[in-house]
């Protein structure tokens, strides 16, 4: 990671107001240089309006927000040629073949002919998608369109990339293979601002930020946040009937018979969060059996990310 001081991006106080409604409040953080940083929120939580905000196609309401080095002041001239985007439809012309789409981008990013052939060259090497010059983009499976798109926002060698949802809807393997990528760009001392739901590619952030109605809950190292985040401990159960036990859970933590703060399946297990749950693991077993539910194995483990942005969420 770069020693450079002056972070990539800087927001302070950034706010947006669309009439009475705030989609973003008061929210600060800093993204080092060649970092990856998460930006973690249900959908409606204000991550893409915060992401159009630092490209300069939002004005922001009130606060400031400044990417490597530069205010954003409604001129994109000067930031336009150093960042790249990629915006959660897909932004590629399906009718095009990957080629056509990949010389469409750079021509517009002012690219020339020798250096738009070597950067083309660079990015289907990367991509792995050198053998598939000649394919039209529509006939590319989300994994590989979704490479493709990439491929296209990086032709420029940005020192910023954007990333909204860019995995969205792609298999896990595929999903590997864009992180894998993006991992490289890292390497290369690009920064890189991702949005996502899953919390696996989370995991691998370098930091992240959790935001729920236009604020920031939580932020740090995907260790500091399950660390400093997580109000209680989390029992992990393999229950004969898992749907049927997070029910009889769920209605015994609505009726105050458990004190539990949190019960969520987790395919064929469930989690329970509570603040002293060893305590409780006979009660739970009761409860469970009470109904016919075997409760299985049970340990206390420590909390996955999902746990905490669950946690966080509910707060």
């Amino acid at each position: 990671m770069s020693n450079e001081s002056t972070p990539a991006i800087s927001a302070r106080g950034l706010t947006k107001k669309f009439g009475d409604f705030t989609a973003v409040d008061n929210v600060d953080f800093n993204v080092n240089r060649g970092e990856i940083f998460g930006f973690l929120g249900p959908n409606g939580s204000g991550k893409t309006t915060t992401i159009r905000m630092m490209l300069g196609l939002l004005q922001p309401s009130a606060g400031s927000v400044e990417v490597l080095g530069m205010p954003d002041d409604g001129d994109t001239r000067s930031i336009r040629p150093r960042v790249g985007y990629m915006s959660q439809r897909f932004s590629l012309y399906n009718d095009l073949t990957v080629l056509q789409n990949l010389r469409f981008y750079g021509t517009a990013y002012g690219l020339g002919n020798t250096e738009l052939e070597n950067r083309i060259q660079e990015a289907l090497g990367m991509a792995g998608l050198v053998g598939r010059e000649g394919i039209r983009t529509k006939e590319l499976s989300g994994g590989w369109r979704q490479r493709l798109a990439l491929s296209a926002a990086i032709l420029h060698r940005p020192e910023v990339i954007f990333l909204d949802e860019p995995t969205a809807g792609v298999d896990p393997l595929s999903r590997r293979a864009f992180w894998n990528l993006l991992y490289k760009l890292a390497a290369q001392e690009v920064t890189i601002f991702v949005t996502t739901h899953y919390m696996d590619e989370a995991e691998h952030c370098h930091r992240l930020a959790f935001i729920q109605h236009g604020k920031i809950i939580a932020h740090g190292s995907p260790g500091q946040i399950k660390s400093e985040m997580m109000c209680g401990e989390v029992l992990e159960m393999l229950p004969s009937d898992t749907a049927e036990a997070v029910k009889v859970l769920r209605a015994a933590q609505e009726s105050g018979r458990l004190p539990i703060k949190e019960v969520e399946l987790y395919g064929s297990l469930v989690h329970i969060v509570a603040l002293e749950v060893r305590k409780l693991q006979s009660a739970i077993a009761a409860e469970l059996r009470a109904a016919s539910i075997q409760p299985g194995q049970m340990a206390i483990i420590e909390p996955s990310l999902e746990d905490v942005f669950i946690a966080c969420m509910r707060a």
